[in-house]
């Protein structure tokens, strides 16, 4: 079943290689979509498409984050699966 989430990451999440972990993670795991840092300094925002049980996989590695992190939310929304992505990105 393909699936598609809209998830927030909020903590020490910007400047600890957040962004390039989670890009890594997605493509081992064949999820599709985008993750940027939003302007407050404290999250990072992401989209992921692809078999739910990759995106589960990806929302779990979410909840620690690289080495560095430190995660003290995480808020994951499904949304209806649209497809729209080739590959995982960085949006700066």
């Amino acid at each position: 079943m393909k699936v598609r989430a809209h998830v927030l990451v909020k903590g020490i999440v910007q400047g600890v290689f957040f962004r390039a972990n989670m890009k890594r993670v997605a493509e081992e795991a064949g999820v599709s979509g985008w993750v940027r840092n939003l302007p407050d300094g404290e999250t990072v925002e992401a989209v992921l498409e692809g078999d739910r049980e990759a995106v589960d996989r990806v929302i779990c590695w979410s909840m620690h984050g690289p080495p560095m992190a430190v995660v003290r939310e995480v808020r994951v929304s499904f949304e209806d699966y649209r497809g729209e992505y080739k590959g995982f990105r960085i949006v700066y």
